[in-house]
């Protein structure tokens, strides 16, 4: 009986490890926080320009908020810098919110679209950019409309 129960035992544990590599905290970025910069760049270190609004079209421009949002970028880059994006686009080689907007590719994303206009907005508020990548690690960026937020000058 006891050789029974150290084997059920034995079992029960190989199977939890087994599970635990797939436990919601290991799923595609959840719990961890994506690419972003600590500080801005060093002086004398240029970033890459974000995208002239002018050069989106079609699917990229069909709704205000897009073009507005890389109106906004232009305006705060360096807090862009130092910002994480939750769509995970780290995995393609952006290192902050900033990449997002170097290319079409923050005019067809949600998420990146709403972290621009929070962070735009908080910056506003004289938030630093420690202070606006806190609220968008806890999720803050979630409710923003974009909608509404074409409207945020």
């Amino acid at each position: 009986m006891p050789k029974r129960r150290l084997i059920v035992a034995s079992l029960c544990v190989a199977a939890l490890m087994m599970t635990a590599q797939w436990s919601p905290s290991q799923e595609q970025g959840s719990g961890s926080v994506p690419a972003y910069n600590a500080g801005p760049p060093p002086k004398g270190t240029k970033l890459p320009p974000i995208l002239p609004k002018e050069q989106l079209w079609g699917e990229n421009g069909q709704f205000p908020y897009q073009a507005h949002a890389y109106e906004l970028a232009t305006k705060i880059p360096v807090v862009l810098h130092q910002q994480p994006c939750y769509c995970y686009c780290d995995r393609m080689g952006h290192n902050s919110l900033h990449s997002c907007f170097e290319n079409t590719h923050g005019a067809q994303c949600t998420t990146c679209l709403k972290e621009l206009y929070y962070s735009y907005s908080m910056h506003h508020k004289g938030k630093t950019a420690a202070q606006i990548r806190r609220g968008i690690i806890k999720g803050e960026w979630r409710p923003v409309n974009l909608e509404a937020a074409a409207s945020i000058n």
